[in-house]
């Protein structure tokens, strides 16, 4: 069974290894960006793949999106940091096969390529329930966001820094890099760049209005 993993760091990728070593029929591929994940999978034809949602040179989002349309019968599970149920939905909705997050236990990293491989769903049972009792798991992630939040991701969509942010909002330089980390935990963002991706990807740039 052929696994390609799709992750910019390094160390995550290594750490797939080693929960895959015992696993004398599985050979992982690895790629370190979109790009990269998409050439390995039309030439080495993965059984799974497994990517993170917050990728330096794309979403996440949109390689999954851009993996289905290249083969519908595509089994991908998404790896991320984010055990939101509302970012596992999502991820469900949008065609994946199973959501793993990276705190979770190593043997569940397994149990789902597994299952995925065998054809089948996978979220683990923690995370399976906050899906079925969450009242927004078909909302937009962006539902759970203040107005000040919004506003943020409007402004860095429009290419402001937080100097010029904290101006137009008439806050301090300390309150908007307060609500950029908030902002970060809250949609399983690993930098400005990300939020900036997700602001544009959401169409939030006033200029577009």
């Amino acid at each position: 069974m052929r696994v390609l993993i799709v992750d910019d760091h390094p160390m995550v990728i290594e750490g797939c290894r080693g929960m895959l070593s015992g696993q004398a029929d599985i050979e992982v591929i690895e790629a370190h960006d979109a790009e990269a994940a998409l050439k390995s999978h039309a030439s080495s034809a993965p059984d799974v793949t497994v990517l993170d949602i917050n990728l330096p040179d794309a979403s996440g989002f949109d390689l999954l999106r851009s993996l289905l349309e290249r083969d519908a019968q595509s089994k991908i599970i998404v790896f991320t940091m984010n055990d939101d149920p509302m970012f596992a939905a999502r991820s469900i909705e949008q065609g994946a096969r199973g959501y793993v997050a990276k705190n979770e236990d190593p043997a569940s990293f397994v149990k789902a390529i597994r299952a995925v491989a065998g054809g089948e769903r996978y979220l683990s049972g923690d995370l399976a329930l906050k899906v079925a009792f969450s009242d927004k798991r078909t909302g937009n992630p962006l539902d759970v966001l203040n107005e000040r939040e919004l506003d943020i991701l409007r402004h860095l969509a429009d290419g402001k820094d937080m100097t010029e942010m904290a101006f137009a909002m008439k806050v301090s330089y300390k309150t908007i890099a307060n609500s950029c980390a908030l902002l970060k935990r809250k949609l399983g963002a690993r930098s400005r760049s990300d939020l900036i991706r997700i602001a544009v990807e959401n169409r939030l740039s006033k200029k577009l209005g």
